[in-house]
C-alpha cells in the first residue's frame, strides 16, 4: 500500500467522529436523551427517510457510494426498537408524495412537504413507545438564499403541528435538525419541546455520527458557531440583506455575538458557543500578562463534574477598553477542545495569545495612528467559559497605548454611510452611529507606482520548468523564454471537465497549449469542494460534513485529521487543489451558502480553515480558500456591491483568510463574483497584492470564481475585462473553452497598447509557475511518482451497460444518426444508453443540443462514453431557456453496432437533440495488409 492509498474505514470513522462532535444539544429535559438500550422509539417526520447530506450547488454535488441517514443508522442499531407501524405509515405516504428534486442547481426547494398527522396516530404511538424523535430537514445553497418565511428559516404550519402533537403525547420528545444553517427557534419554548439538537448536514456518514450521540456512545460536545436570536429582524445585517444592487455593512464589526453581547443581550435565545452535554463541567483560569510583553499567557483547568464521559470547549474572550475606537463587549481570542474526560477527571489548557490578536484597526486616525493595528490604553479583561454569555472574568492586565502594526489604506469605501459605534454610560452600551472613513488613495495609484520590472525576452533557450525545480536555472531565466502570447495563454484555465486532466474535475491550468507543454509546464487540476470532491463524470468520492457542522466541533485537530484523508483522496485522483474551504462569515442566517462556511466569528473560521489547509497539505495537496472576500449573499452575487469600512474588512471579513494564510500556509485563493466598494474583487490591487502578498506574505496563486467578471473603477463588471485582473494580482481566469483564443478578452489589446506590461504578465506567470512547482502535477511531469500510485488513481465508474431493452438508432447513408426531441429531462446522476447502427466507417463526432431555464452560472455537465469508454465531457451552462449546442470527437467507427452512454452530472437541462455524424474517413486495421 502506498502512502496515498486511502484507509476507507479510518476515513469513515474520522468523519463519524466529526459529525458527532458537531452535534449541538440545545435543550434536554425529562432525561429525553440519550436513548437507553431497549428504548422503543417512534420516528416522526418525512425527512427521516430523506436525509440531507449537504447543501446545494458546487459545494454539495458529491457523487458518493452511499449516504447513511439518521433512520438508516437507527434501523441498523441493535439496542433500539423502532415503531415499525409508524414507519410503514410514513413509507406509504412518501411513496405517494415523492421528493421534490427541483430543476437542478439552485432550484431545489428549501424543504419538502411534511406529512400531516392526526392526534390518534400520535397517541397510539405514545402508548406503545418510550421516546419520540422528530426529524426536520432544510437545504439551501449556491444561487439560493434562505428566506424569512415558512419552509425556509421558519418551520411550516404542518411541522409546527407535528411537533406540538408529539411533544404533548411523549414526555420524551427530541427534535433533530438536519439543516445547513441555524433556523428560527422560538417554537422550542412555545411548543414545549423537551429536547432539541442541531445535527446539521453530515455527509455520507451523517446518520452514524448522530446515532453515536443519541445512544451516548459519546456525549454531545458541539457548540454553536452562530448566535440564535429571537427574530431574524434582530440580526443587524437583516435590514441591508438581500438588496439586488447594494448591501451596506452598517453594522460594521458588530456581527453576530459582537452585536448582541454589546447592544441586544435580551434578544438572544442561544448564545454563540453554547451547547449542552450529557455531563457537566467547571472551569477555572488565571492570567499572566503585562503591558511590555508581546503575549498574554492564560492557563485554564477543565473538570468533568457529571456522570458521563465527555469533551468540553474552553472558550476565551477579551473585553477591550472602549477607547476612541469603540469595541464589542466580547471577542473570541482563543478556544480549545479537551480530550474526553472521565467523571471527576481534570485537564489543563494553556493559551498563549499574541498582542496582535487583541489589537484593533484604526481606519480613521482617531487614535493618532491611521491605518494601524493598535492597543488602546486601559484594562484588558479576559473571560473563560463554555459560551460567550456564561464566560467568567478570570483576570486582566493594564496596557499602555501601543502601535502593533502600521499598515496602509486598503479597499476603503467611496460611498458615504453611517456605521455602528457604542457609547458607554456606566455598564450600559448605547447604540450610536458615526461616519465611516472614506477612501483617500486612488484605486490604481500604488499599482501604477509598483509595476514589476520586465525581464528581457530571450526566446527559447532550452530551459524546461524541471530545470528550475532542480536548481539548474532560475525562474527569471525560465520566464524570459516565454512570449507575451505564452504568458497570456498561461493566465487562462480551461474547464469545466477539461479532458487534459482528471475526468469530471473543475478546471485545468498551466501547461495546456502545445507551446507551454514544450517548456515542460505541467497541467494543474482543481475541483470542488468544501463538502467533498466533486467529479461531474460520476466518479465516486467521500462526502464530508458541511462547514457549519465542522465549525461547531471547535476541534481543530479532528478537522485537520479529516482533511488529511481528503488530501490523500485528492492525490489518488490526481487533483492538485481542492476548491475549498469556504471562509466567508455567517453575516446573516439567510445566506444560502452558509452551510459551506463555518461561523459568524472570524477567529473560529480562520483556525478551522488553517486546520483544513494543513490537513490537505500533509501529502502535498492543498485547498483554495474562498471567496475572497465579502461573499455573504447569494442573491445577485454577480452585481450586488458590498459597502463596508476598512475596519470591518480587516477585523471581520478578511481575518479568517489571514489566519489561514499565516497559520495554515494556504497557497491558493479564489476571489468572488461580485464587487466590494465599487470594484470587483478579481480586479482590485489592494486586495490581491497589498493585503494578500505584501502584508500576509502569501506565496501562491489567486484565481477567479468560474466565469467571473472583472472591472475597472466606475465601470460594470465584464467577463472580458481580464487585463485588470492580471494587473491586480489575480493570476488565473477560470474558466474558458479554448486557452489559446486571443479574441475572447481584452488582454492582448491591453498589452499591445501598453496598458498591461510584459513585467505584469511575467509576474502573473511567476505565481502560477511557483504554485505548479510545489504541486503533485510537477512530480507527475518529471515522472517522480511511483507506478503504484499511478495505478491507484481513481477511474471513472461508468459501470457495465445493460444490453436489454436498449433502443437502436440507424444512421443515414452519409453516416449521420439523429435523435430529435428524445424527451430527456434528466436529474443529477441519471444516464441514457442507446445503440447505434452505423454502416459507414470513419471518425465520428457527437453533437448535443440542450436548453436550461437556469442562469449562466449553473454547471450542467454531460459525460459521453462510447462502448463504455469515457470519451469526454460536454459542459453546458444554464441558458435562461435558449438552446445551446456542444460537440466533440468521440471515436473511430469500423463496425455498425456501438453503445453510447450519456451521464448527467446535474439536474436542470432538457435534451433537444443528439446527433452522431461522420467527420472523415479512416483506414481500418489491416487495410494495408496483402491478403
Amino acid at each position: 500500500m502506498s502512502e496515498f492509498q486511502l484507509d476507507q474505514e479510518a476515513y469513515r470513522q474520522t468523519a463519524c467522529q466529526a459529525v458527532a462532535e458537531g452535534c449541538v444539544l440545545i435543550k434536554n429535559e425529562n432525561k429525553t436523551l440519550p436513548l437507553q438500550k431497549g428504548d422503543r422509539v417512534a420516528v416522526f417526520g418525512r425527512m427521516a427517510a430523506n436525509y440531507y447530506k449537504s447543501g446545494l450547488g458546487s459545494g454539495g454535488l458529491v457523487n458518493t457510494r452511499y449516504v447513511t441517514g439518521i433512520l438508516d443508522a437507527l434501523m441498523a442499531s441493535d439496542g433500539i426498537r423502532l415503531d415499525k407501524k409508524l414507519l410503514k405509515i410514513y413509507e406509504d405516504w412518501n411513496a405517494s408524495h415523492p421528493l421534490d428534486k427541483g430543476h437542478g442547481w439552485g432550484t431545489v426547494p428549501w424543504n419538502q412537504e411534511e406529512m400531516p398527522i392526526d392526534e390518534a396516530t400520535v397517541a397510539e404511538a405514545a402508548e406503545a413507545d418510550d421516546v419520540a424523535l422528530v426529524i426536520i430537514g432544510r437545504t439551501a445553497g449556491e444561487d439560493q438564499d434562505n428566506a424569512a418565511k415558512e419552509g425556509s428559516y421558519l418551520l411550516t404550519a404542518t411541522e409546527r403541528d407535528l411537533i406540538r402533537k408529539v411533544s404533548k403525547h411523549f414526555t420524551r420528545t427530541a427534535v433533530l435538525l438536519n439543516v445547513g444553517n441555524i433556523i428560527d427557534m422560538n417554537w422550542v419554548e412555545e411548543d414545549k419541546v423537551p429536547a432539541v439538537m442541531y445535527v446539521w448536514q453530515g455527509g455520507q456518514e451523517g446518520g452514524n455520527g448522530v446515532l453515536s450521540v443519541l445512544t451516548a456512545e459519546q456525549s454531545p460536545s458541539g457548540k454553536l458557531s452562530d448566535t440564535i436570536a429571537k427574530s431574524i429582524q434582530d440580526y443587524p445585517s437583516t435590514a441591508n440583506f438581500g438588496n439586488q444592487y447594494e448591501n451596506i455593512y452598517a453594522e460594521d464589526i458588530y456581527v453576530g455575538y459582537r452585536y448582541f453581547e454589546t447592544f441586544a443581550k435580551d434578544r438572544v435565545l442561544y448564545p454563540f458557543g453554547f451547547g449542552l452535554s450529557y455531563t457537566t463541567f467547571k472551569m477555572a483560569g488565571q492570567i499572566a500578562g503585562d503591558s511590555d510583553s508581546p503575549f498574554v499567557n492564560i492557563s485554564a483547568t477543565v473538570t468533568n463534574t457529571g456522570e458521563y464521559e465527555g469533551k468540553e470547549v474552553a472558550q476565551l474572550y477579551v473585553k477591550k477598553p472602549q477607547g476612541a475606537l469603540g469595541q464589542p463587549a466580547r471577542e473570541l481570542v482563543a478556544f480549545e477542545k479537551t480530550r474526553a474526560l472521565l467523571p471527576g477527571e481534570s485537564t489543563k489548557v494553556i493559551f498563549t495569545i499574541p498582542k496582535y490578536a487583541i489589537a484593533s484597526f484604526d481606519d480613521s486616525g482617531v487614535t493618532g495612528h491611521k491605518n494601524a493595528y493598535v492597543l488602546e490604553e486601559g484594562s484588558y479583561e479576559f473571560y473563560l467559559g463554555s459560551d460567550v454569555r456564561s464566560a467568567q472574568l478570570i483576570g486582566s492586565f493594564r496596557q499602555e497605548f501601543a502601535v502593533v502594526s502600521q499598515l496602509e489604506e486598503i479597499y476603503a469605501p467611496v460611498k458615504p454611510f453611517k456605521r455602528m459605534k457604542p457609547s458607554v454610560s456606566g455598564n450600559y452600551y448605547e447604540l450610536k452611529y458615526e461616519d465611516a472613513p472614506l477612501r483617500t488613495i486612488g484605486a490604481y495609484e500604488r499599482m501604477e507606482a509598483n509595476k514589476p520590472q520586465e525581464i528581457a525576452y530571450t526566446g527559447d533557450r532550452g530551459i524546461v520548468l524541471a530545470d528550475v525545480y532542480h536548481g539548474k536555472a532560475t525562474m527569471d531565466e525560465f520566464l524570459a523564454q516565454l512570449s507575451a502570447e505564452d504568458l497570456i495563454v498561461l493566465f487562462r484555465g480551461e474547464g469545466m471537465s477539461s479532458p487534459k486532466v482528471t475526468p469530471g474535475t473543475g478546471s485545468a491550468f498551466g501547461g495546456l497549449s502545445e507551446n507551454l507543454r514544450h517548456f515542460g509546464i505541467p497541467a494543474g487540476c482543481t475541483t470542488d469542494g468544501p463538502s467533498g470532491i466533486r467529479m461531474d463524470c460520476g466518479t465516486k468520492a467521500f462526502s464530508l460534513p458541511n462547514g457549519t457542522s465542522l465549525g461547531c466541533t471547535f476541534n481543530v485537530e479532528l478537522v485537520e485529521s479529516l482533511y488529511a484523508f481528503e488530501g490523500k483522496e485528492l492525490r489518488k485522483n490526481r487533483i492538485d487543489a481542492l476548491l475549498g474551504p469556504g471562509l466567508n462569515i455567517h453575516r446573516n442566517p439567510l445566506c444560502g451558502r452558509n452551510f459551506e462556511y463555518i461561523s459568524e466569528d472570524p477567529v473560529l473560521t480562520g483556525k478551522m480553515g488553517a486546520a483544513m489547509i494543513r490537513g490537505l497539505s500533509c501529502v502535498g495537496s492543498t485547498g483554495t480558500i474562498k471567496h475572497f472576500m465579502g461573499n455573504n449573499q447569494e442573491y445577485s452575487r454577480n452585481d450586488v456591491n458590498g459597502v463596508m469600512s476598512q475596519r470591518a474588512a480587516r477585523e471581520i471579513y478578511l481575518k479568517g483568510f489571514e489566519i489561514s494564510v499565516r497559520e495554515g500556509k494556504a497557497r491558493s485563493v479564489m476571489t468572488t463574483y461580485g464587487p466590494v466598494n465599487g470594484i470587483w474583487t478579481s480586479s482590485h490591487y489592494d486586495l490581491n497584492t497589498i493585503v494578500l502578498r505584501k502584508e500576509w506574505g502569501f506565496d501562491g496563486i489567486v484565481m477567479t470564481d468560474w466565469w467571473a467578471r472583472g472591472s475597472i473603477e466606475n465601470q460594470p463588471g465584464d467577463r472580458k475585462c481580464r487585463a485588470a485582473m492580471i494587473a491586480a494580482g489575480n493570476n488565473l481566469y477560470m474558466v474558458v473553452d479554448d486557452q489559446t483564443d486571443m479574441k475572447q478578452d481584452d488582454i492582448l489589446a491591453a498589452y499591445q497598447s501598453g496598458e498591461l506590461t510584459l513585467g505584469q504578465l511575467q509576474e502573473n506567470a511567476r505565481s502560477i509557475l511557483g504554485f505548479l512547482l510545489k504541486s503533485p502535477a510537477m512530480l507527475y511531469e518529471m515522472n517522480e511518482i511511483s507506478q503504484e500510485e499511478l495505478d491507484e488513481r481513481a477511474i471513472v465508474e461508468e459501470g457495465d451497460i445493460d444490453f436489454e431493452n436498449i433502443i437502436t438508432y440507424d444512421s443515414d447513408e452519409e453516416g449521420t444518426l439523429r435523435i430529435e426531441n428524445p424527451d430527456w429531462n434528466p436529474q443529477q446522476g441519471d444516464f441514457e444508453v442507446f445503440a447505434t447502427n452505423i454502416q459507414r466507417k470513419g471518425m465520428y463526432n457527437i453533437r448535443i443540443t440542450a436548453h436550461s431555464d437556469l442562469n449562466d452560472l449553473a454547471q450542467l455537465p454531460i459525460s459521453v462514453s462510447f462502448d463504455n469508454q469515457l470519451r469526454g465531457i460536454l459542459t453546458f451552462q444554464g441558458s435562461n431557456g435558449a438552446k445551446v449546442t456542444k460537440e466533440m470527437e468521440i471515436s473511430e467507427v469500423f463496425a455498425p453496432t456501438h453503445y453510447v452512454k450519456l451521464y448527467f452530472g446535474a439536474s436542470g437541462m432538457v435534451i433537444d437533440s443528439v446527433e452522431i455524424y461522420w467527420v472523415h474517413s479512416i483506414k481500418a486495421p489491416f487495410d494495408d495488409m496483402e491478403a
